[in-house]
């Protein structure tokens, strides 16, 4: 990560994956193919679904190392109103603020890992349910009998993660960006 000011915590990067309601998988290859996905997060594994055919099914090999991204919070900054920017562009501060009003607070986790079809009926029982309970909090219970009945039309993917990094910028009450993990 070239910006190591703006690095976050493993806990923090997990946090915005657990809370994401996607990611972004990025398969490499001679032709690169990025897709968004619902993926839940057990320990060290993301978990997703697909139909059993299509595109991304093909480019996936078991064992493929891949990429993961996930985006939290976003937002255009409010350091200084109308006002103020137009004295800053008066008094030509271009370089001193301008990172600070055109600009963009984010929050972000990245994972490396390598993909795998899950083929074992019971592992892959165990993702559906994670995902229904991510998804679908309030009916997961009543979620296993239409796991077992998309069976036959389902293929399940685990990602072994070896790295996780998480990544933001933001800015305190008084303008200033928060580095090093500083908290407000």
């Amino acid at each position: 990560m070239r910006r190591k000011d703006r690095q976050m915590s493993r806990d923090f990067a997990e946090k915005i994956i657990d809370q994401a309601q996607f990611g972004v998988l990025g398969l490499g290859g001679p032709e690169p193919y990025t897709i968004p996905l619902s993926l839940v997060r057990k320990d060290q594994v993301l978990y997703f679904h697909s139909a059993p055919a299509g595109r991304k099914v093909e480019k996936i090999k078991d064992g493929d190392l891949v990429s993961v991204s996930f985006v939290g919070r976003v937002q255009v900054p409010k350091n200084y109103s109308r006002a103020q920017v137009q004295e800053f562009i008066a008094e030509k501060k271009f370089a001193q603020v301008g990172s600070k009003v055109y600009t963009t607070e984010f929050e972000s986790a990245h994972v490396d890992g390598k993909i795998y079809r899950i083929e074992d009926p019971k592992e892959m029982e165990e993702a559906l349910l994670l995902i229904a309970q991510k998804y679908t909090p309030d009916l997961a219970d009543l979620s296993l009998d239409f796991i077992k009945a998309s069976f036959s039309r389902t293929a399940v993917y685990k990602i072994e993660i070896f790295q996780i990094n998480g990544k933001r910028k933001k800015f305190d009450s008084q303008g200033q960006e928060m580095k090093f993990q500083r908290k407000e």
